[in-house]
């Protein structure tokens, strides 16, 4: 019998993709791995996705007090509880650089950096990710967002553009280019001319700087490499089919949703994401539910306000109520995403969930005051990668009275400053960049990589 990784053994992708025509979403196969590849493959490739939600949550209906594997879920993580066994709550971390910088939340949330006034982001996570992924798809990370803020942010700091709309997010993924692919090429390979003659003039420039001019050059050769990269990559692609999408999956995937169906879009988007990863045209996706100062109201539930409002709530007991039910529909439609990957096949049979990290929260904890200590985060899956969940992790044990959800003074104090210094989010995301590959042993402010 051929060995899985003998010539005889592998199929070509795009031949297979050929044959199959449309009739179904065809998934990344064992048999289609290169095999100059196979030295760096594990027994699935390794995916990520991040979720953010703006303006923090009502933290007395939000917060898990019980550490360990006994705890009770509380009323807004409620709709996580029969994904128990793949979900891990964390409570007590934060990012130390946003603590006085409340309107970079979202903007440090992958990223770890300081946002002062002279200060200019560092990388996301998941495109510290995406440089090892990437070079294995098609798409080498997929930004979404309701606003043009995305999550991601490149080495020279500078945030990628996100993509809306359902359609357009479902076109760049599995249509091909307009004007087909020779318009296509002609038009990357007249870019990377461009990218060519700035370097050559650089060089020559380069010559009569000196050191301030220097660094602030080497800040705008990163942006031209990375852009070159990303260039290079669409050129090579081309040639590549793209994945086959079945009737079913089009019909639910390839569409426009009213912003009055905010359940309709949100579960729209997962199933993108969801897709992309079955058919491995991307392993890294963020998708912004919304900046801190417009995430949008959900009038589909009654609530006609947007979030910003209701999360600035003045102790107004009707705008917590709507605030706490807003919370509990978010996180409603992430268990969503969650079941998608569970039922959806990856190799081997295995669910998705396996060799996908999921991480769902915010880069504030309690709106009203801009706390942004304390954060609301629960990472899930990512078992097939040595993830072990079923408890409630929990940094502020040890460090503080307890919680007092019955005084909301005293634990909205909490929201605002933490009650373990060293617990940095940074170490959760350092962990997530090592079980993806990643070859780090730091990323932004991390002090520690956490255990899990």
């Amino acid at each position: 019998m051929s060995h899985f990784l003998s010539q005889s053994w592998l199929i070509d992708r795009r031949d297979a993709l050929r044959a199959l025509g449309s009739c179904i979403s065809l998934p990344f196969l064992e048999c289609m791995i290169p095999l100059r590849a196979a030295e760096d493959q594990i027994a699935t490739p390794r995916r990520s996705a991040f979720i953010y939600l703006a303006n923090g949550v009502h933290s007395l209906n939000y917060q898990i007090t019980t550490p360990g594997k006994d705890y009770e879920f509380s009323r807004s993580l409620k709709p996580l509880e029969k994904h128990r066994g793949v979900i891990t709550p964390i409570s007590g971390l934060h990012h130390p650089g946003s603590l006085s910088h409340h309107h970079n939340c979202i903007s440090v949330w992958l990223t770890g950096g300081k946002l002062g006034p002279s200060d200019r982001n560092t990388i996301s996570v998941d495109q510290k990710m995406a440089e090892v992924t990437g070079l294995q798809t098609r798409i080498s990370s997929m930004e979404v967002a309701l606003t043009q803020d995305s999550l991601a942010w490149t080495a020279d700091g500078v945030r990628l553009p996100a993509m809306r709309r359902c359609s357009e997010i479902f076109a760049s993924l599995f249509e091909e280019p307009k004007g087909g692919k020779t318009a296509q090429r002609r038009a990357l390979r007249r870019k990377g001319s461009v990218l060519d003659a700035n370097l050559s003039e650089v060089r020559q420039l380069e010559k009569k700087m000196g050191s301030p001019d220097k660094g602030r050059m080497e800040q705008y050769l990163t942006s031209v490499r990375e852009a070159e990269i990303r260039t290079r990559r669409a050129d090579t692609w081309l040639d590549t089919p793209l994945p086959a999408v079945s009737d079913a999956d089009r019909k639910r995937t390839d569409r426009d949703i009213a912003a009055t169906m905010a359940g309709e879009y949100f579960r729209t988007v997962y199933d993108l994401m969801v897709l992309a990863f079955q058919t491995d045209v991307t392993r890294v996706a963020t998708f912004s539910m919304g900046g801190e100062g417009d995430a949008f109201s959900i009038p589909e539930i009654g609530i006609t306000e947007s979030r910003h409002q209701l999360s600035h709530h003045g102790g107004d007991a009707g705008y917590m109520e709507k605030l706490t039910m807003y919370d509990t529909f978010a996180v409603e439609q992430f268990s969503y995403f969650l079941t998608r990957l569970a039922e959806t096949k990856d190799l081997g049979d295995k669910p998705l969930l396996g060799s996908t990290m999921a991480l769902f929260g915010s880069g504030m904890s309690y709106g009203h005051s801009h706390g942004n200590a304390n954060l609301p985060l629960v990472l899930a899956g990512g078992a097939d990668l040595g993830l072990k969940h079923g408890s409630h992790l929990d940094f502020n044990q040890g460090h503080f009275k307890g919680y007092q959800l019955d005084k909301p003074g005293e634990h909205y104090g909490l929201c605002s400053r933490p009650a373990n210094s060293d617990a940095h989010m940074s170490n959760l995301l350092l962990l997530m960049a090592q079980r993806m590959g990643v070859e780090i042993d730091q990323f932004g402010d991390s002090n520690k990589v956490i255990s899990l």
